[in-house]
């Protein structure tokens, strides 16, 4: 799972996803893409298992490139806890994502072949997305 090596807190505030992404909104890598059309929270756990759902549909061929990255620990309380007391302790890491940001990028395989992967990779995410391609 993926998470970061070291963070300023260990504790973050929820927050919430305004707006559209500024960063990380053009395909810079691959031919195709999967963006991200509403905001939410994808969690380590998500981005794992649409990776392996990429790779594995793709048959280890091509190349697959990871935009987000889960550096918001998301703290959660022990079941059955009564009010108060505090906050809980970091459970997983998350990643903030806002519409329009490019999740995942895959190069080096037909059309075919990259959109059925994206789609299965879709499939594992929280949130709508939209395969698209990279007009040169």
């Amino acid at each position: 799972m993926l998470q970061p090596t070291r963070s300023k807190f260990r504790k973050a505030h929820k927050g919430r996803i305004h707006g559209y992404a500024s960063r990380c909104n053009l395909m810079n890598y691959g031919s195709f893409g999967l963006k991200a059309m509403a905001p939410d929270r994808v969690i380590s756990k998500q981005i794992e298992a649409a990776r392996v759902a990429l790779t594995r549909h793709m048959k280890r061929q091509g190349r697959v490139w990871t935009r987000i990255f889960p550096n918001i620990p998301v703290s959660k309380k022990p079941i059955e806890v009564r009010m108060g007391k505090g906050k809980g302790s970091p459970e997983y890491f998350a990643c903030r994502v806002k519409p329009g940001r490019i999740l995942f990028e895959v190069d080096g395989v037909s059309e075919q072949i990259a959109k059925e992967a994206l789609y299965k990779a879709s499939a594992k995410l929280p949130i709508k997305t939209k395969t698209i391609k990279r007009f040169v």
